[in-house]
């Protein structure tokens, strides 16, 4: 019934958010946290390039994995056309094997927030793990519900450039307090003059997590020296729940 992040959702997020285009402060804090780094890393959930493509442009070998092969191909064709051929794997981030190691694994801008089930997410931080090398560092973004209305229905248009248009209506269904998740349903269509050529429905879930807990989980996995800030600025403690959540870890000698 639903779609995953397919063709719609991809070609929406590639008109809305460019290589390159920055989301808060995200490329710019990446970047700096990661201008040390002489190893590999890789990008979890890399999706169409935003923010892998600048990390190569600065000179960084950079892998990606991601679950949705339209997103793959999106980034795949972008780093060509700039004369990158990374290593982009399609797979799940709760179990996948890659042949390398890694200096630094990402996860930017609340993407780790989109693996509904806790088990999995679980799962997914102990192959994090498993993929870096002796003190590598984990650096995850996450987010909470804030402002969040059951029922609360959002509509945008967007007129692409060939002259179609996509209109996306995102709709707030359900907040699982308990099981600490959203869900909202997204409704993607492509207009050609005035007619209906391709329409997809994404279910779409967060989970969140409280700071301390998700400290003492990434403890529990096995990772040290666990660090979070706030907004894309080093050093600055959490203070209210609109904020990003970045946590950095590093897996121990």
């Amino acid at each position: 019934m639903f779609s995953y992040y397919s063709t719609l959702c991809t070609e929406v997020y590639d008109f809305t958010k460019p290589v390159g285009y920055s989301l808060n402060g995200d490329i710019e804090y990446y970047q700096e946290r990661l201008k040390t780094c002489q190893g590999r890393i890789l990008e979890a959930a890399v999706g169409s390039g935003r923010i892998i493509i600048p990390l190569l442009e600065a000179g960084h070998k950079v892998d990606g994995i991601d679950y949705s092969p339209e997103m793959l191909d999106s980034c795949r064709k972008r780093c060509e056309e700039r004369g990158f051929k990374p290593n982009l794997y399609e797979g799940k981030l709760q179990d996948f094997s890659l042949p390398f190691n890694y200096e630094a694994i990402i996860i930017p801008t609340g993407s780790f927030c989109l693996i509904e089930k806790r088990e999995d997410s679980l799962e997914a931080l102990k192959c994090f793990y498993n993929h870096l090398v002796p003190g590598g560092r984990l650096i995850v973004d996450l987010e909470l519900p804030n402002g969040w209305k059951t029922g609360e229905i959002t509509t945008s248009t967007f007129s692409l450039p060939n002259g179609d248009g996509i209109t996306m209506e995102s709709k707030s269904i359900e907040m699982d307090w308990l099981n600490q998740f959203t869900v909202s349903y997204i409704k993607y269509e492509k207009w050609r003059q005035g007619k209906l050529i391709h329409t997809e429905l994404q279910r779409f879930a967060m989970r969140w997590y409280g700071i301390e807990e998700f400290r003492l989980i990434l403890q529990n996995i096995g990772f040290s020296e666990i660090r979070c800030y706030s907004d894309y600025v080093y050093e600055k403690q959490p203070s209210n729940a609109g904020q990003i959540i970045t946590f950095e870890a590093v897996r121990r000698q």
